[in-house]
């Protein structure tokens, strides 16, 4: 998976907010610690040496640093006392073409090995496993191999598929057509339709360019560092792809996927020796050692700075069609593996772009020349030598001097300046919460926060010592004030090797590739004789049969239902209600000294001529500044007292009716005990005396907002389509296209585009007076029980201090359903009554109808939905449901959709607001899809499936349900939507007991055409047939 990998890569930046990625997770016990500690320098352990054992205190984890005797396989064991156990095996991938090589075999590997000759055995261990994640990275110079898991039997059967697919593939050459690239006829079967390419990562990379943003930040990293791996595309590019043969990638493989070559890690609170005899046993000893060959040496530095300017293809959802120039310069920084060097330049450069006060943002983003910074902004470190990146997007051609004027003008002032010592106070503060809050998925975070590091023989222990790095940081600022000053001028101002990278729109870019495209499809063809042309044939038919035959997956090793425990633990909660009448609910957990807070604000008296803007409100609400305080001095006062502030759309469905639902806005943010009553301080500023003045400032943050939307459309085209197509199906879908669908996407195009944004910013006030008061507001709190008085003293101050209605206002939608929270809630018997009430609205006169429309965009491929209204949360069939939408996709549309169709994913779901949902993702094919959909209802309607496939799904959907949960959101789903843990036991127990009959009486029941109201939804190219077809709204 390379795109995904794209978006991974920011875990290990500062400036995108986040040191270790999402969150971090931490106990108090230490068991697994000291087991850890017992291991001595020299030990020796199936067949690997202890190399060194290091504590870790401010993580709560100690690291065991290993090597293989035989094989020289490097190890690193991080003991925590987590349960959500994490393994990853990690190779050095340098490739020297853009073939894809990597990215193909990474697939490829995947799709059976000696001991599991399945077809896709990975895809098949979805289903016959508890893991919590599974799945495999391409990144630019490695590829990562992660998968964690609770369970400690399901762990060993992970690591056995995961060793016997790295190291013993069986890398067929029609898997390899498969997942890489074939010639295939356009209708297998028919030898008389047109050759034609097609393949999995052929047409993921066909998809992945066409994000203008990836397509830059690929172009950067290929011309500032072009003298190795670096200058090509290591996931592929599609005009490169078709080059690579089968015996290249089985070449790639056997210099790559060496024990020689690989770096292993493990997480959690499993034995390390387990570990370690399985490896040995199952990998390890069947080695001899060998030298990779495979280090990436230093780049040669520039004398001179260069300059380079590249073509995309036009952004349909620009603000402005004249402005879509990108430019950016870019600076080579030091080399990863010094790692205090850079954790000072990831702090130099976050203090350089990040947020409002940074003078990149006064002077790049305030300029109005463009809509947002130029993408991969700051630092990165996931090359061998890092980078610096800063420019602008959404200007035009003309600007490109101006910008670089600005950069070099803004370098000398920082030189002359220096920073405020309050941001860089912030800035470790920030570093502070970011060691101190929990998550579930630490082990993966750290296993990729530390890879690009080890990668290059970096000490990944080291990198993790973030207290030291920070004592040593003030220790330096207190030594020489000018340090960070000093650090500019070396590289930034002294530094010739700085790269200006400048991309802009070519109306006829995506035809060019088309064309080019056609023309190497021509080449290949042309150069078939008659012999190898029937041998395509025949090859695609022999694929076809490969792919539709039934397959004995015995030998795989799976957990049985059995495995599953029956009940869930019940979370405590405790309710009360504040002398405004406002419920709060109160959650004791271990927060490690952190106190989470949200609040729900209900929409049902906002007039409806309001409702598109509350996405903007939410997006601005926190960044327009605020009672005494300027938007810069909040978000410089955000940043010291709290770890972030979030406000944003809040729709819900009803857990027992389709057709009523909450419609409001939630609050969240979270901060160190110490800051509780600051934090809550700026939230009551916030609520009582917003700014909505400063038009410039506004105008600033609409455009980014749009540029943003814009940007996301080829990641996420299949959220989209699918929002789109449950549109009409529900009386909340409309108000979910509203805020979430491409409806919003455009209103935020258009408020982009108006010369006088006055009008809009007048709506903001008037949304507050609705929004920001507590008449109708509920809170939460998460926070150790030591921490909770005086938590709920500060709450209550809060809602004390913000305003109520001066008047009774009347909802919009005069049907209010006010329904209580399931009374078993509380913790205690007392409390029963104190329940929660929420305002649900509904209307009578709303009648489903089915919809078809079709988003033209000019991609290459496509994004595609089918909805369908089924039944609500607490209906026994939405088990059913939930267990077919696994089994059509494990059992049927992965085969259909990826396999056969050659799209990147595919797949069914449902949701829990009883939207059934069918997607495709980067689709060469709309309509076939479709059909497919149909196809799987009727494969469900006849049973054609065994009860280990049920099983299966049931493992699926159970991996899902038992997902840990931080301590920072224990009661979430009672206080957003309502859903106690008795109706979750309730639920756990329907699916226990679905069998076969139901799963095939909810696919006649629901999912027949006709039984249910539909929608469809297709993101793409033109088509004539949906063009041609009156029932299809072209958009």
């Amino acid at each position: 998976m390379w795109g995904r990998w794209l978006s991974l890569r920011s875990l290990g930046r500062l400036s995108s907010s986040r040191l270790f990625g999402p969150q971090l997770w931490r106990w108090k016990s230490s068991s697994a610690n000291e087991r850890a500690l017992q291991y001595k320098t020299g030990d020796c352990i199936h067949g690997f040496t202890v190399n060194k054992v290091t504590t870790v205190p401010e993580l709560f984890l100690t690291a065991v640093n290993l090597s293989h005797d035989k094989t020289g396989a490097k190890y690193l064991h991080v003991a925590r006392e987590d349960s959500n156990n994490l393994f990853s095996v990690q190779f050095r991938t340098t490739p020297m073409d853009s073939t894809g090589v990597p990215h193909i075999l990474e697939h490829t590997v995947l799709c059976g090995s000696q001991k599991y000759p399945v077809r896709d055995p990975f895809f098949k261990m979805l289903n016959r496993s508890l893991s919590t994640f599974m799945n495999a990275f391409t990144a630019s110079d490695y590829t990562l191999y992660p998968f964690s898991t609770q369970n400690p039997k399901d762990f060993q059967n992970l690591l056995s598929v995961y060793l016997d697919a790295v190291f013993f593939p069986c890398l067929r050459h029609l898997d390899f057509w498969q997942e890489g690239w074939r010639l295939e006829h356009e209708n297998p079967k028919d030898p008389q339709t047109p050759l034609t390419f097609k393949g999995v990562v052929f047409n993921e990379m066909k998809g992945a360019f066409t994000d203008n943003e990836r397509v830059f930040s690929q172009h950067l990293q290929n011309k500032l560092l072009p003298d190795h791996t670096y200058a090509v595309v290591s996931g592929g590019h599609p005009l490169k792809i078709p080059d690579l043969s089968w015996e290249q990638l089985k070449e790639f493989h056997a210099t790559h996927y060496h024990p020689s070559n690989a770096r292993f890690f493990t997480y959690g609170n499993f034995p390390l020796e387990h570990h370690l005899k399985q490896i040995h046993e199952e990998a390890l000893s069947k080695f001899q050692k060998i030298e990779p060959n495979t280090a990436v040496p230093p780049q040669q530095l520039w004398e001179k700075p260069r300059e380079h300017c590249v073509t995309c293809g036009t952004d349909a959802f620009a603000t402005d069609s004249k402005k879509q120039t990108m430019v950016s310069i870019s600076y080579l920084l030091a080399d990863i593996t010094d790692t205090f060097e850079t954790f000072t330049l990831n702090l130099l450069s976050s203090l350089l772009v990040g947020g409002p006060n940074s003078p990149f943002y006064k002077a790049l983003i305030e300029a109005g020349l463009g809509t947002d910074f130029s993408p991969d902004i700051g630092f990165n470190g996931s090359t061998r030598e890092a980078y610096f990146s800063v420019g602008l997007q959404g200007i035009s051609e003309e600007n490109i001097d101006t910008v670089k004027e600005i950069i070099a003008r803004t370098i000398d002032e920082v030189i002359e300046d220096g920073f405020e010592e309050e941001r860089i106070e912030a800035l470790l503060h920030k570093i502070e919460i970011q060691m101190k809050h929990q998550s579930t998925s630490f082990g993966l975070a750290l296993t990729s926060y530390i890879a690009s590091c080890w990668n290059h023989e970096g000490d990944p222990v080291d990198l993790l010592k973030i207290a030291e790095k920070v004592t040593q940081f003030r220790q330096c600022l207190k030594e020489d004030p000018q340090f960070l000053q000093k650090k500019v001028k070396q590289y930034f101002k002294d530094n010739p090797h700085r790269l200006t990278l400048s991309m802009s729109p070519d109306m006829t870019f995506y035809d060019k590739q088309k064309a080019m495209e056609e023309a190497k499809l021509k080449e290949k063809v042309e150069a078939l004789s008659e012999a190898k042309k029937k041998q395509t044939y025949e090859k695609g038919l022999e694929l076809l049969d490969l792919q539709s035959k039934q397959e004995d997956t015995s030998c795989l090793p799976a957990l049985k239902v059995s495995d599953i425990e029956p009940r869930i633990p019940f979370t405590e909660l405790e309710m009360s209600l504040t002398a405004e009448d406002v419920p709060v609910q109160y959650c004791a957990q271990p927060t490690n000294g952190m106190v989470y807070f949200r609040a729900v604000s209900s929409l049902n008296t906002l007039p409806e001529e309001l409702r598109p803007y509350v996405p903007l409100f939410c997006s601005v609400i926190t960044k327009m500044g605020c009672g005494a305080l300027s938007y810069r001095e909040q978000a410089q006062e955000i940043d010291l007292k709290t770890g972030g502030l979030s406000v944003g759309p809040h729709i819900t469905a009803d857990d027992s009716h389709l057709d009523i639902y909450e419609q409001g806005v939630l609050f969240s943010s979270l901060c160190l005990d110490r800051n509780l009553p600051d934090m809550m301080h700026i939230w009551s500023e916030i609520f009582n005396n917003p700014h909505f003045e400063d038009e410039e400032h506004f105008k600033v943050l609409v455009k980014m907002t749009a540029q943003e939307l814009s940007n996301g459309i080829p990641d996420c085209g299949h959220l989209y389509a699918s929002i789109r197509a449950s549109r009409t199906l529900t009386p909340a879908g409309e108000l979910h296209e509203m805020f979430s669908g491409m409806e919003q996407v455009k209103l935020m195009k258009r408020i982009a585009e108006m010369s006088d944004i006055k009008p809009v910013l007048r709506k903001l006030p008037r949304i507050k007076k609705h929004l920001l008061n507590s008449d109708n507001m509920r809170c939460s709190v998460n926070a150790t029980p030591q921490q909770m008085p005086s938590a709920a003293k500060a709450v209550e101050k809060f809602i004390k201090g913000i305003a109520r209605s001066k008047k009774e206002r009347k909802p919009i939608r005069p049907h209010v359903i006010e329904k209580p929270s399931d009374p078993k809630t509380a913790g205690d018997e007392a409390l029963a009554c104190l329940q929660i009430t929420r305002k649900l609205i509904t209307d009578p006169t709303f009648q489903p109808c089915q919809m078809k429309t079709h988003f033209l965009l000019p991609f290459p491929v496509n994004y595609v939905g089918a909805c369908v209204r089924t039944v609500p949360f607490t209906a026994p069939d939405h088990a059913s449901l939930r267990i077919l939408a696994r089994l059509m996709t494990a059992k049927f549309l992965h085969t259909e959709i990826r396999e056969k169709g050659g799209a990147y994913g595919g797949g069914a779901r449902l949701a829990h607001n009883g939207i059934f949902g069918f997607y495709s993702y980067r689709d060469p094919n709309s309509l076939s899809t479709l059909d497919t959909f149909e196809k799987a209802t009727e494969w469900a309607k006849m049973g054609k499936f065994t009860q280990q496939d049920i099983d299966e799904a049931k493992l699926a959907i159970f991996a899902a349900v038992d997902a840990p949960v931080a301590p920072s959101d224990k009661g979430i789903n009672n206080f957003l939507h309502g859903i106690s843990d008795e109706m979750k036991q309730r639920h756990r127990e329907h699916l226990f007991t679905v069998g076969k009959d139901n799963l095939i009486d909810a696919a006649n029941k629901y999912l027949t055409p006709g039984k249910s109201t539909r929608g469809l939804a297709i993101l793409g190219p033109e088509n004539p047939d949906t063009a041609k077809d009156p029932s299809w709204v072209i958009r």
